[in-house]
């Protein structure tokens, strides 16, 4: 007989709103980032990086530049693909 794994409810990630976390995925990867928002679908990660590529089309940022870069990218994953979520550190 096969089972299957229970549906990961949205307060499971509310509980960690605006947090360091870790969530594996079905597939077993993981994706580290501040959880940023949530509903019944999605769970939506601010996820810590740069985007380089827009560096050769723009000066190099400085602290008066109109061009910062990113420092976090949105990432955005189905909660049905979700199986586990864990808080880190944030240093």
């Amino acid at each position: 007989m096969q089972t299957t794994a229970a549906k990961p409810h949205k307060s499971m990630f509310e509980s960690h709103m605006h947090r360091y976390v870790e969530v594996q995925a079905v597939d077993g990867f993981c994706y580290d980032g501040v959880v940023e928002h949530v509903d019944h679908e999605w769970l939506c990660l601010a996820v810590p990086g740069s985007v380089d590529g827009l560096r050769g089309f723009f000066p190099i940022a400085g602290p008066f530049s109109p061009f910062r870069p990113r420092r976090f990218n949105r990432l955005v994953l189905p909660l049905a693909a979700l199986t586990a979520i864990s808080l880190l550190p944030y240093y």
